[in-house]
Order: C-alpha cells, then sequence, then structure tokens
C-alpha cells in the first residue's frame, strides 16, 4: 500500500522516482571515472593534510609486525614521494570545468603547497631528510613526480623551494647505497638534477645503469643485484627507472653503457609477460616481497600506456581492461583503506602479516603508480577504445591469442 501511495505522490509531482532509480542501476560507470575515483581516494587523505601542514598531525601510521624499528617518520617522505610519482602525469593535464577537472585542480593545488611544505624547516611537515638510508629511495620517487610532470609540478615552485630541493637531494649522496636496485635511486636523483640544468654526478649515473646493465638476465628481466629473486621488483623500480634515467642522459648526451633504445625495448618485453600473469579471473600471482605494494606491480605498463606505447600487438583497449578488471577486483574488498581514509597493510583488503619488516602504510603509495594513463586526455584512444579481452581470457576461453616467444635483448 506504501509503495502505491508513493508512487501516487511522485506522478503528481512529475518526479519520476523508479526510472531515476532504475537507469542509475544500470548505466555502468566509465572505467576513467573509476580510475580518477580511486585516484582520488589515495590522494586527498595525504595532500588535503600536508597541504595544511596536518600530515603528521593527522596520518594514522601503521608499522609491520616486524618493523625494524628505524625512525618511523620515513612514513611520511614514502607516502608522499610514492604518491606523487603516480599521480604527476594526471596533474599535468591543463584545466577543465568537468567533474574530473575539479578534482585534478584541486590534487595539483594541495600538491603544490604539499612540495613547499616538505622541505620548509618552520613547516610542521618538514620531511625526515636526514639519519636514515631509507630517505634515498622516496626522494628518487619524489625527483621522478618532478620529471613526469615538471611544467605542472616543478616549474610553479618559488625559487627558495626549488633550492631547498637541490640542497636536500645533493645531500643524500653521503648515503651508501645497497648493492641491488638501490642503486637506481641514486641514479634517478642525479637524472633529474641533470634535467633541470644542475651539478650532478656522472660517476653515480654510470654505476646505476652499468651494474644494473650487468644484472640483466635476458627475456626483459633483470636480477635485482648479484641473486636473482622472484618478485616484481622489476615493475616497482628497475624498468620505469632506467627508462626515465637513460632518456635524460641521451637528451643530456650523457654517455652510458645502456641506451634508452635498449631500455625501453627490454621494459616492453616484460609488459608483455607481466600482462600474461593476469588471470582469466583478473587476479595475479601474490609472489615475492613487497606484494603490499598492490598495483604498483604494473607500473611498467601504465608507463608505457601514457608515455612511450604499448607493445605491438598489445592494444589500449585490452590493457586498460585488464587493468581496471584488476582494480576493481582488489579494491572492492573491505579494508584496503582505514576508517580516516588512509591505506591498510596487505595485499587485497587488511592483511598485516604479508608486510615486510621495511614496510609502513606510507610505503603502500607505490600503488598509485598504475594510474599513469590518467595522464592522457579523455579522448585518446586509451581511454576510448572499446574494451578487449587480455591475454588469459582468450588463451582460457579456447580463442586465438599470441604466441609467446623468448627474445634477446642485449644489443
Amino acid at each position: 500500500m506504501l509503495k502505491i501511495v508513493v508512487w501516487v505522490f511522485c506522478i503528481a509531482l512529475g518526479t519520476p522516482l523508479f526510472a531515476q532509480r532504475s537507469k542509475s542501476k544500470t548505466e555502468p560507470v566509465p572505467d576513467r571515472t573509476y580510475w580518477v575515483d580511486i585516484l582520488y581516494r589515495l590522494s586527498s587523505p595525504i595532500l588535503s593534510n600536508m597541504s595544511k601542514g596536518e600530515l603528521k598531525k593527522n596520518m594514522v601510521l601503521e608499522l609491520s609486525p616486524t618493523w625494524d624499528n628505524r625512525n618511523k617518520e620515513v612514513a611520511y617522505l614514502e607516502a608522499f614521494g610514492r604518491l606523487m610519482a603516480g599521480v604527476a602525469p594526471w596533474l599535468n593535464l591543463p584545466d577543465d570545468d568537468t567533474p574530473e577537472g575539479i578534482k585534478r585542480k584541486q590534487v595539483r593545488e594541495w600538491a603544490l603547497q604539499s612540495y613547499r611544505n616538505a622541505v620548509d624547516p618552520e613547516s610542521p611537515d618538514y620531511l625526515l631528510w636526514k639519519g636514515t638510508n631509507q630517505i634515498l629511495v622516496d626522494a628518487a620517487y619524489l625527483a621522478e613526480s618532478f620529471m613526469r610532470a615538471p611544467d605542472a609540478l616543478w616549474a610553479p615552485l618559488d625559487p627558495v623551494t626549488k633550492a631547498r630541493y637541490v640542497t636536500v637531494f645533493k645531500g643524500l649522496r653521503s648515503i651508501r647505497p645497497a648493492y641491488n636496485n638501490w642503486l637506481v635511486f641514486r641514479g634517478m636523483i642525479e637524472a633529474f638534477l641533470a634535467s633541470i640544468n644542475e651539478e650532478y654526478d656522472a660517476y653515480a649515473l654510470d654505476v646505476a645503469v652499468r651494474k644494473m646493465n650487468e644484472w640483466y638476465l635476458g627475456d626483459g628481466w633483470y636480477s635485482d643485484g648479484p641473486e636473482y629473486s622472484l618478485d616484481y621488483y622489476n615493475g616497482y623500480v628497475i624498468h620505469p627507472m632506467l627508462v626515465e634515467i637513460t632518456e635524460v642522459m641521451e637528451q643530456k648526451k650523457i654517455s652510458g653503457s645502456l641506451s634508452f633504445d635498449l631500455a625501453l625495448r627490454r621494459m616492453q618485453r616484460y609488459n608483455q609477460l607481466i600482462e600474461r600473469l593476469i588471470s582469466p579471473e583478473a587476479t595475479y600471482p601474490a609472489v615475492g616481497r613487497s606484494v603490499t605494494y598492490r598495483m604498483g606491480t604494473f607500473q611498467t605498463l601504465a608507463l608505457s600506456a601514457w608515455k612511450y606505447g604499448l607493445p605491438e600487438k598489445m592494444t589500449n583497449g585490452q590493457v586498460r581492461n585488464a587493468l581496471t578488471a584488476v582494480m576493481k577486483r582488489m579494491f572492492s574488498v573491505e579494508g584496503n583503506f582505514g576508517k580516516e581514509g588512509f591505506l591498510q597493510l596487505g595485499f587485497v583488503g587488511h592483511q598485516t602479516g604479508l608486510a615486510d619488516y621495511y614496510t609502513n602504510n606510507g610505503s603502500l603509495y607505490m600503488t598509485s603508480l598504475v594510474f599513469m594513463p590518467l595522464g592522457l586526455p579523455a579522448e585518446h584512444n586509451f581511454w576510448t577504445a572499446p574494451a578487449e579481452e587480455w591475454t588469459s581470457q582468450k588463451a582460457w576461453s579456447g580463442k586465438p591469442f599470441p604466441k609467446d616467444y623468448h627474445e634477446s635483448i642485449k644489443k
């Protein structure tokens, strides 16, 4: 009886209540809108607080159960640096009055003020720049964010803030990198300094590139140091930073033992393999250390889609569909975010036991690295191409799919 009364009342007012409700249920959210919503959800708790100098005050820290007792303030630089490396391409787009554009402008304003606060000794959110080697890692992601959107994020900063970044980055030369992917972090900072025509350490650049080239195993895979380990550090760190370092070296005519072209071709081969690890059900193997970095696993695909183009025979519709499906599978599970909005330890949901001894919830903002294709305009083919099945979907449904084969990529 109540439904009939409401229905009659709505007709009298000319309000198509049930038609509107039905429409909202049947219209799918566009992939780009979904990506923007997740990225904004990741960004806003960090940047809205840090822009006001309140990140240290309000961020709910979560440390690994096996935390090694390093200074817990590393968490704030980890969260900020890693987040910005993924957000940067999106913020490079021009302003517009769309719902997405309004969010983007807000995030950019927060980010620029956060950059200032990070190196201002008078700010409550002045970050930890001395005292622990971990700083080198996340300073590299911060430098990478400037390299990914120099016009939007570096150029607008005032001269005092820029000078402070140059000083803190050069001050990190006293840190002795671990004999593994950490060499690339040192190289990334020097590449950024070279990119802005500052004095740079050519030897550090040479060592980073030379050692990683020596540790190349073949078929798109580098060893993370002298001994190989099966994990996703080729995606989290090695391929993207090597490509970006060698690109700067080529632009600045800095000689090195690995060319930009070769680094890129190796990353594209890795992309072919990492895409095949996405199952028909939109999952991927939870192997190796740092699986709590979540979607950061697919940074190489994101970087190629945004800046360099995808490998031959791999389409935008295929990759967008695959990454969107994995995102939805992951972020639909409760527990990824705490009640205050910050990421929580885990792979899918809240799984504290997966955290390594160096992991805090600031570390987890590595997941933002998958969102780089948002740096492409909405009308780009990556966003407008029809969704296509990814490789394992075709393979496990009996459809034709590209045969895989070993590639020798040494020259």
